[in-house]
């Protein structure tokens, strides 16, 4: 059974940092990219960054560029966000998250796992 086992989100000031951490269980996993995504209440899920499956190809929406970092640890099966000047908007669930295959996707719908999300809230 495959699990995808997120850490680290809670709550911080504007202008703080958060790094958040999936640990992925029953799934090879230095074969297959790897996203983070959010959901803000009222909103559709959205992908914030994508990480390919050596690591060395990256992708970050817009509004999180030069702010967030993904990585992964394909020693530890693990796959990290860290998140840095945060924003109220940035206020979501995250959800890390695992395709079929090994370059970055964008869209939700090409992820077949995904972790049950941690809350993530920054306050003004």
């Amino acid at each position: 059974q495959v699990q995808l086992v997120e850490s680290g989100g809670g709550l911080v000031q504007a202008g703080g940092s958060l790094r958040l951490s999936c640990e992925v269980l029953g799934r090879t996993f230095n074969i297959y990219a790897m996203g983070w995504f959010r959901q803000a209440p009222g909103q559709g899920r959205a992908i914030v960054a994508a990480i390919n499956y050596g690591g060395d190809s990256t992708y970050y929406t817009d509004p999180v560029e030069g702010r967030f970092t993904i990585s992964r640890d394909n020693a530890k099966n693990t796959v990290a966000l860290e998140m840095n000047s945060l924003e109220p908007e940035d206020t979501a669930v995250y959800y890390c998250a695992s395709t079929q295959g090994g370059t970055i996707k964008t869209r939700a719908r090409d992820y077949v796992y995904w972790g049950q999300g941690t809350q993530v809230t920054v306050s003004s």
